[in-house]
């Protein structure tokens, strides 16, 4: 079709010729009317297609139309009745109201009810099932960056936790084809069925943008027509994350062993010893433990007692452990005072590795501090420079605090930090056998390069029991 041409569907009785006016870089083009018939597949319905074209001798000399304009009218019966019929397609039954005033509609998928939550997004290109599983991302929705999502579908194998902790899922598009092998369900279904709220066809990109602006905000995402705007935004205003315990509800409620290795056709660590034997007990904090990281301790020849997060310290250290794990977790570290003090009582009794939360908890536990930062650290791709050697690692990360290296005492050396803002990304204190991460080294979002720390973490126990 050429520049400057109008499509209009017009019922039968309009009349086929006209006159139409259309502005052309500084003139002023006229455009005569050209119509023909189309019939629907449908019996019974008829319309017209209306062709404006731009009069070529009309048009002012190198100039170009400035717009092409398309218009869709209803059409009508053969008998000259209005036609009636449902739209094929879902429309716009989901909104989103965040704290700032703004209101973004869409389409829901998965449950719907009205829930609420801290809006963060993520720039993953890949992984949304481990995301929904990932039990730090309690209380909060999640935004994809990524356009595209639910192509792959769901997989039992890929879950990180036991349920969805993800309080909603914001995405620009979502596939109505599922392409992967190893797909048993379908991601609306999936979601429905552990009550996540899902919504698409809204503009990611704004809120991004957005978010980015003014920091991670509080939305409400609802189904519910009868809740007004305004009643949702309310809502948005007056609920708190910061101070919040989530590790609680994360938590597990018994300590049980772990086994599970990496299963042999995904191992790709060099590192991981052959023998089936193991070598080291470790005794994992459970926070909101992500199950990789058991996988990933157990490969590398860990025998793996989990603990709820209210374990005491002296019950863990009557296990006889060779090392412990303060894993990641949801939520403000602030407000987690008995899993600081529990850190505390057991630095320096054996080696210790904080991943995450705890690599927030162990910062201060030994003195230091820890701020919220404007938007966090969400998705597969953010780099990290080991300052002992100068390598740059590509890591996953999900965090929304951070610790302050000035405030953490003589002897704490930071090894890690993040090349996207200069946080502190990592930090270890030799003399009381401690060492943390602020990214997930079991995550494997293409790159494997974080695997590094387990086999730091494993070379640390084994020196000191060398020395004992």
């Amino acid at each position: 079709m050429a520049l400057g041409m109008q499509v209009g569907v017009q019922p039968q009785a309009q009349p086929t010729t006209g006159l139409l006016c259309q502005r052309s870089g500084g003139g002023i083009a006229a455009a005569h009317l050209k119509s023909f018939h189309l019939s629907s597949s449908s019996s019974g319905f008829r319309g017209r297609l209306q062709v404006a074209a731009v009069a070529p001798a009309s048009v002012k000399a190198g100039t170009r139309a400035s717009s092409v304009l398309v218009r869709c009218d209803a059409a009508t019966a053969v008998d000259g009745t209005a036609a009636t019929a449902a739209r094929p397609w879902k429309t716009s039954d989901c909104r989103l109201v965040l704290e700032d005033g703004s209101i973004w509609r869409g389409k829901s998928f998965g449950a719907t009810g009205t829930q609420v939550g801290e809006v963060v997004f993520n720039t993953s290109l890949t992984g949304y099932q481990e995301i929904l599983t990932d039990p730090s991302y309690s209380g909060q929705f999640v935004l994809m960056t990524q356009p595209h999502i639910g192509n792959t579908g769901i997989n039992l194998d890929d879950e990180e936790s036991g349920q969805c902790f993800t309080g909603g899922l914001i995405i620009r598009s979502l596939s109505n084809i599922v392409s992967n092998w190893r797909s048993s369900e379908e991601l609306p279904e999936y979601l429905r069925k552990r009550n996540v709220m899902g919504i698409s066809d809204i503009d990611t990109r704004a809120i991004t943008r957005r978010l980015r602006e003014e920091g991670s905000l509080i939305g409400v995402l609802t189904t519910d027509k009868s809740k007004t705007d305004d009643e949702l935004m309310e809502m948005a205003k007056t609920w708190k994350i910061v101070g919040k315990d989530l590790i609680s509800d994360a938590s597990c409620t018994e300590p049980y062993e772990w086994k599970d290795k990496t299963d042999s056709e995904w191992e790709f660590s060099p590192n991981v010893p052959d023998a089936d034997d193991t070598k080291f007990h470790v005794v994992a904090y459970d926070f909101g433990v992500k199950q990789n990281i058991l996988r990933r301790l157990t490969s590398y020849g860990c025998k793996i007692t989990v603990v709820p997060s209210t374990y005491p310290a002296s019950k863990v250290l009557d296990l006889n452990p060779d090392g412990i794990l303060f894993s990641n977790g949801p939520g403000d570290p602030s407000a987690v005072p008995y899993a600081v003090k529990s850190v505390q009582d057991l630095v320096g009794k054996v080696p210790v590795f904080g991943i995450c939360m705890g690599h927030q908890l162990l910062g201060q536990a030994l003195g230091g501090t820890t701020f919220k930062m404007k938007f966090g650290h969400h998705g597969g791709n953010h780099p990290v420079r080991h300052l002992p050697t100068g390598r740059v690692e590509i890591s996953a990360q999900n965090h929304n605090y951070a610790v302050d290296p000035d405030t953490l005492p003589e002897g704490v050396e930071v090894t890690h930090i993040n090349l996207n803002d200069g946080t502190c990304a990592g930090l270890v204190f030799p003399a009381m056998k401690a060492m943390s991460i602020q990214y997930h080294p079991e995550a494997s979002p293409g790159p494997h390069d974080s695997d590094q720390a387990f086999f730091d973490f494993v070379e640390m126990m084994r020196k000191n029991k060398s020395q004992s």
